[in-house]
C-alpha cells in the first residue's frame, strides 16, 4: 500500500510553494517523520516529512511550484533495494551482452574471406567509409591479408591523432574582450513576493523620508565601559540594535501615528511596539519582529536580535515570527552604508534606516571637535504621519541615543 503526500496548508494567505531541495532521493528508504525535501514559500522555508516508512517515490521535481495541496510524493511499503545488491547485479545483466559480442567477433570476420587480398569486408568497408579511411592505407591481417572490422577500428584509431594534430593549423577565432556570458534564473517566491511589495508601497502611500545625524560617543563610550560585565552577566554582548529599539520604543510612546497603520477608512494605533528586524538572509531579505519590545531590557533585546537573525541564517523562520510588526529598523550599516532612504514595510506606516558610523568634525560648545556620527534616515507614510511628527519622532530618536541615561530613566 501507497501513501501520498501533499503539500500542507502553511499559512493563510500562502497559495503556492516552490520545491527547492529533494533531501532523500526517488527510491531511497525512508523513515516515519524523516525530512524527505524542503518547500520554500515567500516568506519561510518548511520541512516535508515522512507520513510513514517505506520507499519514497517522488512525483515533483527541484524547482516545480506546487499548489498547496498538490501530490510531491508518493511513499510505498518495503524499503529500498540495498545498494550492494544493485551493484553486484549490474555486472551479471552485463555479462550476456559482452558474451555475445565476443562470439559475434569471428563471424565478422568470417564474413570476408571470400574477399582479394586488401579488399575490406563489409563491415570494415562500411566503418572505414564513414571515417573516410583509404582502404589502401590499411594493411589487413586477415586470412590472405583481407581487412577485417578490427583492422578498420584500429585504423579508425589511428587517423584520430593525425586529426587533432592538423587542429591548430585551423584559423583561431577572433579575440572578444571580457566575459559576456549571460544566464537566466528563475526568481524564487521570496524575490517575487518583495518585489512586488515594494512597487505596490511606492505607487500606494505617499512616503517620504526625513533625516537627521547621531552622535554616537555616549553609546560607544557607555558600550566600551560595561561590555564585559554586561557580557559576563547576560551571555550576549551589548549591540547597537538594543539601544536604537529602546530609544525607538520611546519615541513611539510621544508619537503614537508614527506606530499605527492605515486599515481602509480607519486609522488603527497599536498600544505596544513590535519592532520588525530587517535581516539579510541568504535567500534575501527578512524581516523577522521583535514582539512586545517595548517591555523587553536591552539583555532580552541582544539575545532576540541573536536569536532571530540566527534562524534567519539557517532558513529556519517560521510564518509567525514574520507576521505581524508595527515599525521595521534596518540597518545598512553593516554592509557600509553612509545614507540611504529605506522603504516602507507595508501595511507598516514608518521606517528608520541606521547607517555607518564616520567620525566627522561636529561644532560642538563653539569648538570643532572629531566624533562618531551616524546619518538616520525615516521613512514615512504622509497620509498618516504629519511632518511635524515625523521630524519629531526622529529628534526624540536622536536625543535619547546621545543621552542614554534617559533609555533607563525613561524621561
Amino acid at each position: 500500500m501507497s501513501i501520498e503526500i501533499k503539500v500542507p496548508p502553511v499559512g493563510e494567505s500562502i497559495t503556492e510553494v516552490v520545491l527547492s531541495r529533494w533531501v532523500k532521493n526517488d527510491g531511497d528508504a525512508v523513515e516515519m517523520d524523516e525530512v524527505i525535501a524542503e518547500l520554500e514559500s515567500d516568506k519561510a522555508t518548511f520541512e516535508l516529512t515522512a507520513e510513514q516508512a517505506g520507499t519514497l517515490k517522488t512525483v515533483a521535481a527541484e524547482g516545480d511550484t506546487l499548489a498547496i495541496g498538490a501530490v510531491v510524493c508518493k511513499i510505498e511499503d518495503g524499503g529500498a533495494a540495498p545498494a550492494k545488491a544493485k551493484e553486484e547485479a549490474a555486472p551479471a545483466a552485463e555479462a550476456p551482452v559482452a558474451a555475445a559480442d565476443k562470439s559475434a567477433a569471428p563471424v565478422a570476420e568470417k564474413s570476408g574471406e571470400s574477399y582479394a587480398t586488401g579488399t575490406p569486408s563489409p563491415s570494415a568497408g562500411k566503418i572505414l567509409a564513414e571515417k573516410g579511411v583509404d582502404a589502401g592505407s590499411v594493411k589487413g591481417t586477415g586470412v590472405d591479408g583481407r581487412i577485417t572490422k578490427e583492422d578498420a577500428l584500429n585504423a579508425q584509431k589511428a587517423a584520430q591523432p593525425a586529426a587533432k594534430a592538423e587542429a591548430p593549423k585551423a584559423a583561431a577565432p577572433a579575440a572578444v574582450a571580457g566575459s559576456r556570458n549571460e544566464r537566466k534564473e528563475k526568481m524564487s517566491p521570496l524575490r517575487k513576493t518583495v518585489a512586488k511589495r515594494l512597487v505596490a508601497v511606492k505607487n500606494e502611500t505617499a512616503m517620504l523620508t526625513t533625516f537627521n545625524e547621531v552622535n554616537m560617543k555616549p553609546i560607544m563610550d557607555l558600550r566600551g565601559k560595561y561590555k564585559d560585565q554586561f557580557k559576563e552577566k547576560f551571555g550576549v554582548g551589548l549591540g547597537f540594535m538594543s539601544f536604537f529599539t529602546k530609544a525607538v520604543c520611546e519615541a513611539l510612546k510621544d508619537f503614537p501615528a508614527v506606530n499605527a497603520r492605515i486599515d481602509g477608512e480607519s486609522i488603527i494605533y497599536n498600544d505596544f511596539a513590535d519592532i520588525s528586524i530587517a535581516v539579510s538572509a541568504p535567500k534575501g531579505l527578512v524581516v523577522p519582529i521583535i514582539r512586545n519590545a517595548e517591555s523587553m531590557s536591552l539583555a532580552q533585546i541582544e539575545k532576540t536580535v541573536i536569536e532571530l537573525a540566527t534562524k534567519a541564517r539557517d532558513s529556519k523562520l517560521t510564518i509567525e515570527e514574520m507576521t505581524g510588526g508595527t515599525f521595521t529598523i534596518t540597518n545598512g550599516g553593516v554592509f557600509g552604508s553612509m545614507m540611504s532612504t529605506p522603504i516602507i514595510n507595508a501595511p507598516q506606516s514608518a521606517i528608520l534606516g541606521m547607517h555607518n558610523i564616520i567620525e566627522r568634525p561636529i561644532a560642538e560648545k563653539g569648538e570643532v571637535v572629531v566624533r562618531p556620527m551616524m546619518y538616520v534616515a525615516l521613512s514615512y507614510d504622509h497620509r498618516i504621519i504629519d511632518g511635524r511628527e515625523s521630524v519629531g519622532f526622529l529628534v526624540r530618536v536622536k536625543q535619547l541615543l546621545e543621552d542614554p541615561a534617559r533609555l533607563l530613566l525613561g524621561v
